[in-house]
């Protein structure tokens, strides 16, 4: 339940520096009533403007931030004293005691629960903080158009009838709980956001794993290639090891040193045997150069015995043919010499030729030299080595590839995931449920409370005697008829129209408060006494003397009629002198 305990003014309206306060919490029907001392008092039957609607504009100012009419803040405050303008409201709701404290010149806005400041921004807007105003609205359950149709009826705000069929769609949504579901789909939208911005996250995360894995992964599959080419050379080594051994196995080692001798003396015999060759071929070459000097030389002592010169054919003289002679004769036994001497050398260099023989064919062998052959076991426990530690080898990438597969490879889980669009799935569907206008949540409520409020509207409207059909349509349209025939709201008289205005409300409060919270608090501001004939007023008056006696309301009733002091349960009277207003009540200011 909500109930609006006391409100405390000062420096509003016609409200002076002496602050005013009224008490909510009596739960009987109350008169308002003015007397305008600066016009005469009573005496002159002076009721207007006193101040009595000021206590609305108070209640609206301090809950909403403005006024039940189009009236400016600043001309709110006080004209007189022009300042210090200050209005506090207290309620209490779920247990909670709720302060509100809202002024201009200075610019305040306080709101308290349980006596403890709630978190407000005194910088913001000099004092109209947003956030907490919101708040406030959420607290009370209610915008203030729905404020001035169910707590706040006066003559002075557009009738809901009168006003444009947007807004009154828009009231009746909200009376209805249409607009919760639109409270409802704005938090599930905001649940949706954060939803897919977590499911893209997981996305995110699931993306960089799924990508991360694929290099790893291809960073296995190339250490793998690589692994097998590895595998593959190493199969390929122990064969040629494997290979080279076979063949120095099949090796006769002793055979084979033999034959490195015999082709170690091959060798040399073929080298002497070149040697002398070469060495015969020089001395044939000198045994014909000395028989071709025997020859020439022969000759030449022929010619000189007929006392000639051999070479120009002239006469010698005794002593040049003596010397000549000589020197051939000498020149003929050394070169005779020489052809035996180069002759016998050549037959003991072809004796040493024929003593080497035939030489016949190199002999084969399988090493290159005797040294090789020498080291023929070594070379076979060498390769037998090697065959063993290339066996013994071990995949260098064996290891990279298994502590890759085993701890690098991100398992990838996709609970979460799939969670989390299944709930954004869900989401959707209660998003568009919420919003259709042709879902049937939306047409479940509008037919269950649309039903409820036109029962409660035709209740009131017989209770104030108004013959007339009012009802509400299922596209939320107003129908009015009398006799069968179709009206408009102007067709009705003044009376007409404050019978159903109030109808109305009542029938909204009924609704409202069957769907959200019970309200201590009603005004009804002049409706009774605009155009209403007597009996109009006597049902109206009996309606809400019923609704403060069972529903324990708290009801004022402002009226300029003196007649109905006896009809209500007390009275209180707003006074105006010398340009202030005071209301004649017994409340604590906590201004």
């Amino acid at each position: 339940m909500l109930t609006i305990k006391t409100l405390s003014v000062k420096n509003f309206m016609s409200v002076g520096n002496t602050a005013q306060g009224i008490n909510f919490d009596n739960k009987n029907l109350i008169l308002v009533i003015g007397e305008n001392m600066d016009l005469g008092g009573d005496d002159a039957g002076a009721r207007n403007g006193t101040g009595k609607t000021t206590i609305i504009n108070a209640l609206s100012y301090v809950f909403f931030g403005e006024a039940l009419t189009q009236i400016r803040r600043d001309n709110l405050v006080n004209k007189t004293n022009e300042k210090g303008m200050m209005v506090s409201v207290t309620f209490v709701k779920n247990n909670v005691t709720y302060t509100i404290e809202r002024g201009r010149k200075p610019q305040i806005f306080k709101f308290y629960a349980n006596n403890i400041e709630q978190n407000t921004d005194s910088n913001e807007a000099q004092g109209e903080n947003r956030e907490t105003q919101h708040e406030i609205n959420k607290l009370l359950g209610m915008t203030h158009a729905m404020f001035k149709n169910i707590i706040a009826l006066n003559t002075y705000t557009q009738p809901f009838l009168a006003t444009k069929q947007a807004e009154q769609r828009e009231i009746i949504e909200q009376l209805l709980g249409i607009t919760l579901l639109s409270e409802k789909s704005d938090l599930l939208k905001e649940q949706m956001k954060a939803t897919k911005t977590e499911l893209q996250e997981e996305k995110f995360k699931i993306d960089a794993k799924i990508s991360s894995n694929t290099k790893i992964e291809e960073s296995i599959e190339s250490l793998k290639i690589r692994s097998s080419a590895w595998q593959t050379q190493k199969e390929k080594d122990s064969m040629n090891f494997a290979s080279a051994i076979a063949e120095l196995e099949k090796v006769d080692i002793k055979a084979e040193l033999e034959a490195h001798k015999k082709a170690q003396a091959h060798s040399q015999n073929y080298l002497k045997l070149i040697s002398l060759q070469k060495e015969k071929a020089y001395h044939e070459d000198a045994l014909t150069r000395a028989e071709t000097n025997v020859t020439k030389t022969e000759s030449d002592l022929e010619y000189a015995k007929d006392s000639k010169c051999p070479t120009c054919e002239q006469p010698l003289h005794d002593d040049k043919h003596k010397q000549l002679t000589g020197n051939l004769i000498r020149t003929l036994t050394e070169s005779k010499s020489d052809v035996a001497k180069e002759t016998s050398d050549i037959e003991k260099i072809q004796s040493d030729i024929d003593a080497i023989g035939d030489l016949g064919q190199t002999p084969d062998t399988y090493y290159d030299s005797i040294d090789e052959a020498y080291n023929h076991k070594g070379s076979l426990k060498d390769l037998q080595r090697q065959l063993e530690q290339n066996e013994l080898k071990e995949d260098p990438y064996a290891e990279q590839i298994g502590e890759l597969t085993k701890t690098a490879i991100q398992k990838i889980d996709y609970t979460t995931i799939n969670e989390l669009e299944d709930l954004n799935r869900h989401q959707d569907f209660l998003y568009k449920l919420l919003t259709a206008k042709d879902s049937f949540i939306r047409t479940r409520i509008i037919e269950q409370n649309l039903t409820y409020l036109n029962q409660r509207l035709a209740f009131y409207l017989g209770k104030v005697k108004l013959p007339h059909t009012v009802t509400f349509q299922s596209d939320l349209t107003v129908q009015i008829e009398e006799l069968g025939r179709e009206l408009d709201f102007d067709n009705l008289s003044r009376g007409e129209r404050n019978r159903l205005i109030l109808s109305l409300s009542w029938a909204f409060r009924d609704v409202w408060e069957s769907l959200y919270q019970q309200i201590n608090l009603l005004f009804i501001d002049e409706l009774v006494d605009a155009g209403m004939d007597a009996s109009g007023v006597e049902s109206s008056i009996a309606v809400l003397k019923e609704m403060s006696r069972t529903q324990q309301k708290n009801i004022f009733l402002i009226s300029h009629k003196d007649e109905l002091v006896s009809r209500v349960n007390s009275v209180l009277k707003v006074v105006k002198e010398n340009g202030f207003t005071n209301y004649n009540n017994d409340v604590d200011i906590i201004i």
